[in-house]
């Protein structure tokens, strides 16, 4: 997750379609074809048309997958064309992540909601390192607003930015108390009135303890989504409104899990591992990061890689490890 590491719920390039090819211009000046250069060409469409073939698990070693073909250099993407690519994009990371959840510690709204506030600037493993104690000297909203602010910063300090962040959840717990009930409430406009809470925040709430599908747009899925070619936005609301115009709303939540999950383990920010990436045959950006296969696979993480995951408790379906307790020795 960068120098400072953003968290999948936290809050927090042009395509380059140039139309039809003009011919090269003759005479001085203009440069010629390298001897076997139609060779190379008819090999590379052979290459393209065998690795098409693998989408669903992640391409042998012997085969070097295609690029999407209608995206990024070359003729430009039709709207409907994308849209169709993208779709697909969700049905392929269903089948590779169908235990994709969110990778909070929480057993209750409340604590899905402060969780979140923590995850901002951070890693969600460290803020599920940093929450057992939290919730056990603060379990409800009525407990946490009467908090000593310099005890409440003692505890949430492995997270960072901790004297915003404990301003932030006594100001939200004082909301829920005196404005709700101590209920966190279950309705958009009511989230982000409570201090620390944007719309992302809102929208991982509403999404995995109310049923209410939302897109969440941390850095992973903002990231993924530009690398697809989904959006050309970088404002997270208006990626929010773009990629909620191209899937069914019943998609929305699952989606944001999907994405961020492969934005994790697979694509990442920094040298993404292409030539493990089961997608690679529909991402325009392929060839941005490792392609060869054994060494792509060196760069996966958390499950993917054999390594821990994020959550201290994680779902009964979840195939890898549960991660350490703070101070323990993680995946480096």
């Amino acid at each position: 997750m960068t120098a400072t590491q953003n968290s999948a719920v936290g809050e927090q390039a042009p395509g380059e379609g140039s139309g039809t090819a003009r011919p090269a211009p003759q005479g001085k000046g203009s440069a010629k074809k390298p001897p076997g250069a139609a060779a190379r060409a008819t090999a590379g469409k052979t290459a393209s048309k065998s690795a098409s073939k693998t989408v669903n698990g992640t391409p042998a070693a012997s085969r070097v997958p295609a690029p999407a073909r209608s995206a990024g250099k070359g003729r430009a993407e039709s709207r409907l064309a994308m849209v169709r690519r993208a779709r697909r994009i969700n049905r392929e990371l269903a089948d590779v992540y169908p235990y994709a959840h969110p990778e909070l510690d929480f057993r209750n709204p409340f604590e899905l909601l402060v969780a979140t506030v923590l995850s901002a600037q951070t890693t969600d493993l460290r803020v599920n390192q940093t929450t057992p104690a939290l919730f056990a000297a603060y379990p409800t909203p009525e407990d946490m607003a009467g908090a000593v602010p310099e005890e409440l910063e003692e505890l949430i300090r492995p997270t960072g930015f901790f004297r915003m962040k404990a301003k932030s959840l006594m100001g939200l717990s004082q909301a829920l108390r005196d404005r709700f009930d101590g209920e966190v409430p279950g309705r958009l406009e009511d989230l982000v009135t409570l201090p620390g809470v944007g719309r992302k925040t809102a929208n991982v709430v509403l999404g995995n303890v109310f049923g209410v599908p939302g897109i969440t747009v941390d850095t992973h899925f903002g990231r993924l989504a530009r690398r697809f070619k989904w959006t050309e936005q970088e404002d997270p609301e208006k990626v929010e409104a773009e990629i909620c115009a191209i899937f069914p709303k019943s998609e929305w939540t699952m989606l944001s899990h999907r994405v961020v999950f492969h934005g994790r383990r697979i694509c990442h920010a920094r040298n993404p591992a292409c030539g493990a990436c089961p997608i690679a045959p529909l991402c325009p950006a392929y060839g941005e990061g490792e392609t060869d296969p054994e060494k792509a696979k060196k760069l996966l993480k958390y499950e993917k890689g054999g390594y821990p995951g994020q959550r201290l408790s994680p779902p009964p379906d979840y195939p890898g490890l549960p991660a350490s307790p703070l101070g323990a020795r993680t995946e480096p």
